[in-house]
C-alpha cells in the first residue's frame, strides 16, 4: 500500500528531477511541484481537453470521452493523469487503437493516478469513461430541489481538486489547458459551460436529446472547467453581460444584477481590458456550496445574494475581479491560494468603492478584517500564514478567511505605503506580465520587489512582506480600515445594551453592512430573552429575506438557546447549502446539549440536499 507521505515525497523528487530534464521545446512545467496532483508534466503535459459527454440524470452520471492533446518529451513513455472515482473502460490513440493503461492505488482525497502508455507517435489520447453517481464535483438535483419543480438539474464545482472526479486530466492549477465540449442532454434541458457557447439553444439530436457545443480558447486551470444543465433561461443585461437561471427566478435575478455591466467597466479601469469575451452569471439552485465560483465567462452564484435591494452584490464584484486575479493570473499550487483570493478581495473592494462609494468599501473591509481576526483566534498559528503547508492535507483546508482577508490587507497596506498613483499601474502591470500563467508567492514577491519596491529598503521594511507570507497572524504594519458608519452603529449597540428599547434606536438609512456589524457586536453582548423578543419584534430579523442579516441574527439566538427562532433556523439550514452559513451555525449548535439534538435532527434532513463540499465539512462537525 502506498502511503500518502511516501507519495508526496516521490512527487516532489520526480518533479524536481523532471524540471531539469525538460526539453526546450516543452512548455514550461508548473513553477512549483504540485503535491496535490499525480501528474508528471515535464514528461507529458495536457494542453487541451475535448469532451464528448452524455448527461444522464436518471443514472446521475456523465459518460463519454475525453480526448487529451499532449506536449510530450521525445523519450516520454507514458502520461500520468488525475482521476477519482471514474470508471475507465478503455483508452485509445488517435487511430482508435487501444493503449495500455493502469489505475494506481487510491490515495485519500487525491484519488488514483491513471497511467497511460504512449504510442511511439501521436499527441492525443482518448479516455472512455463514466463518472460515479457520487462524484464529488457533480451535484444532481431532483425536480423537487429546483425552483421550477419540474426538471432535474446538474451543476459542477471543481475547485480545488474535484475536476478529476468528472474529467480525467492533469488536475493542477499550474497545468493550464484549453478545452472544447459537445454535451448531449435530454430535452428540454439546457446545458451551459464556462466557455464560449457555440450552440446556445442546442441542436436536436436522436432519442430525444439536444447537443450543445462549447469552446474555450484561453488556457485555464482545470478547476475552472464547469458545467450546468437544467431548466435554464437567459436574459441580457448589457452588450457583454447577462444572467442565466431557472425561469421562476429570472426576474429577481435580472433586477438584482442590473449593475453588472457597470461592474465590468469599473473593474477594467483598475485591472485593464476584460480578456474573456462575455461576463455572464448563472444563479444556481440553493444547494450551491459557495457564494460564487469564478468560472470564466460564466460565474456560478448562490441565490442567497438575491436580497431584493442589490445590497449583497459585492459577491459578484468578487467573482468578476477573479477574471484578473485567479483566472488570468492563478496560484500555481494550493499552498498559495491567497494569490487568487487575497488579490481578488482587494480588487473587489476597489470595484465596490467605484460603484457605491468609499463608505461602502470601508465597511466591507472592516467586516472582513474583524472576521479574519476572530477566525485566527481559533486556528493553528501555522494556518494563519499566507503561504501554507498543505502536505498530506486536502487543499480545501486552506480555503479560509486568512487567504481572503489577510491577503487583501497586504495589498491595502502596499497601496497605503506607495499611494494609488504608483500602486495601480503596478497592479495592472502585474496582471499583464503574468496573464494566462500560474505563479507562486515567491514569484509574486519577486515581481513586487522588482517592479514596485525597486531596492527601496525603507519601503521594503514598511511593507514587511516576509511577515505577511511566512509569519502567523496579522502583521503589525497592516493598515486598519476605519469606518465612520460603524462608529454610528456601535453607539446604537451601546444604547441598546444599556437598556434603550429597540424602537428608540436611530437606524434610519442603514445598509446591510451596518446591520451585519450591529448583529456581530450584539453576538457577544449579554442579552435577555426580553431583549431578543424586542429586537425581533422591532426589526423582523427572523423573517428577513437578506441572508447575511438572517445569518447574523441566527448566530445570536442559537448562542442563547432561543426556542422561538428554531423554526427559522431549521428553514434556513434546509433551504440553502452555502458552506459559509452552514459551518458556523452547525458548529454553534454542537457547542451545547441544547443545540446538539437540533443539529443532528436538521442535518439528517438537510444533508441529501447539500453539495459534497458542504456535506464533507459538516460531517466533521455534526457527530
Amino acid at each position: 500500500m502506498i502511503t500518502r507521505g511516501f507519495l508526496v515525497a516521490s512527487l516532489l523528487l520526480a518533479a524536481a528531477c523532471t524540471r531539469e530534464a525538460a526539453s526546450p521545446s516543452m512548455p514550461a512545467p508548473p513553477p512549483a511541484p504540485d503535491i496535490h496532483s499525480f501528474a508528471r508534466p515535464a514528461e507529458a503535459r495536457v494542453t487541451h481537453v475535448a469532451l464528448d459527454l452524455q448527461v444522464d440524470p436518471a443514472a446521475r452520471v456523465l459518460r463519454g470521452t475525453a480526448t487529451l492533446t499532449l506536449v510530450r518529451r521525445a523519450d516520454a513513455g507514458e502520461v500520468v493523469l488525475d482521476t477519482r472515482g471514474l470508471r475507465v473502460t478503455r483508452v485509445t490513440d488517435e487511430a482508435g487503437q487501444p493503449l495500455a493503461h493502469r489505475l494506481q492505488p487510491e490515495v485519500t482525497f487525491l484519488g488514483q493516478a491513471l497511467v497511460v502508455a504512449l504510442p511511439a507517435r501521436g499527441d492525443r489520447v482518448t479516455v472512455h469513461y463514466e463518472t460515479s453517481p457520487s462524484a464529488a464535483a457533480l451535484q444532481w438535483l431532483t425536480p423537487a430541489q429546483t425552483a421550477g419543480k419540474t426538471h432535474p438539474y446538474l451543476y459542477s464545482q471543481g475547485q480545488a481538486i474535484l475536476t478529476r472526479t468528472w474529467i480525467p486530466t492533469q488536475d493542477s492549477p499550474g497545468i493550464r489547458q484549453t478545452y472544447e465540449a459537445t454535451i448531449r442532454a435530454p430535452r428540454p434541458l439546457r446545458v451551459v459551460m464556462s466557455a464560449e457557447m457555440l450552440t446556445p439553444d442546442g441542436v436536436d439530436a436522436a432519442d430525444g436529446q439536444r447537443a450543445f457545443r462549447f469552446k474555450m480558447d484561453q488556457a485555464v486551470p482545470p478547476y475552472l472547467i464547469a458545467i450546468a444543465a437544467g431548466d435554464i433561461a437567459f436574459r441580457s443585461l448589457g452588450p457583454r453581460t447577462g444572467v442565466y437561471t431557472e425561469p421562476a427566478v429570472l426576474d429577481r435575478a435580472a433586477n438584482e444584477l442590473a449593475d453588472l455591466e457597470k461592474m465590468v467597466a469599473a473593474a477594467e479601469s483598475l485591472g485593464g481590458p476584460y480578456q474573456w469575451g462575455r461576463y455572464d452569471v448563472l444563479v444556481l439552485p440553493p444547494s450551491f456550496p459557495f457564494g460564487g465560483m469564478e468560472n470564466p465567462r460564466l460565474t456560478f452564484a448562490t441565490p442567497t445574494i438575491l436580497a431584493g435591494d442589490r445590497s449583497l452584490v459585492s459577491l459578484l464584484a468578487h467573482e468578476l475581479a477573479h477574471s484578473w486575479s485567479g483566472n488570468l493570473v492563478t496560484n500555481a499550487v494550493w499552498s498559495d491560494f491567497w494569490l487568487n483570493e487575497g488579490v481578488t478581495t482587494y480588487f473587489e473592494n476597489r470595484i465596490m468603492e467605484a460603484l457605491y462609494g468609499k463608505d461602502r468599501a470601508l465597511m466591507l473591509a472592516a467586516l472582513g478584517r474583524a472576521e479574519v481576526l476572530r477566525d485566527m483566534k481559533d486556528m493553528p498559528p501555522a494556518d494563519t500564514k499566507l503561504v501554507l503547508d498543505l502536505a498530506n492535507r486536502d487543499p480545501d483546508e486552506g480555503m479560509n478567511q486568512v487567504a481572503y482577508e489577510k491577503g487583501a490587507a497586504l495589498l491595502h497596506t502596499i497601496e497605503a505605503a506607495v499611494g494609488r498613483d504608483r500602486f495601480d499601474p503596478w497592479l495592472r502591470g502585474y496582471f499583464n506580465r503574468h496573464a494566462f500563467t500560474s505563479i507562486t508567492s515567491r514569484e509574486f514577491a519577486g515581481d513586487l520587489r522588482r517592479e514596485l519596491i525597486r531596492g527601496d529598503t525603507a519601503l521594503e521594511a514598511k511593507i514587511a512582506l516576509s511577515a505577511w507570507l511566512d509569519e502567523p497572524g496579522m502583521p503589525a504594519v497592516a493598515v486598519v480600515p476605519q469606518s465612520p458608519a460603524f462608529r454610528q452603529v456601535e453607539a446604537q449597540v451601546a444604547r441598546f445594551t444599556g437598556g434603550t428599547p429597540a424602537s428608540a434606536l436611530v437606524v434610519d438609512g442603514w445598509v446591510t453592512q451596518q446591520w451585519q456589524h450591529f448583529l456581530e457586536q450584539l453576538r457577544t453582548a449579554p442579552l435577555s430573552p426580553a431583549q431578543l423578543r424586542d429586537l425581533d419584534a422591532t426589526f423582523g430579523f427572523t423573517a428577513s429575506g437578506n441572508s447575511e442579516v438572517l445569518f447574523g441574527w441566527l448566530r445570536i439566538v442559537v448562542a442563547r438557546h432561543h426556542e422561538p427562532a428554531v423554526p427559522a433556523l431549521e428553514k434556513f439550514l434546509t433551504s440553502q447549502g452555502r458552506r459559509k452559513f452552514l459551518r458556523p451555525l452547525y458548529d454553534d449548535l454542537m457547542q451545547s446539549t441544547w443545540g446538539q439534538p437540533i443539529a443532528r435532527r436538521i442535518y439528517a434532513t438537510a444533508r441529501p440536499g447539500y453539495h459534497a463540499v458542504s456535506a464533507q465539512t459538516i460531517d466533521g462537525i455534526v457527530k
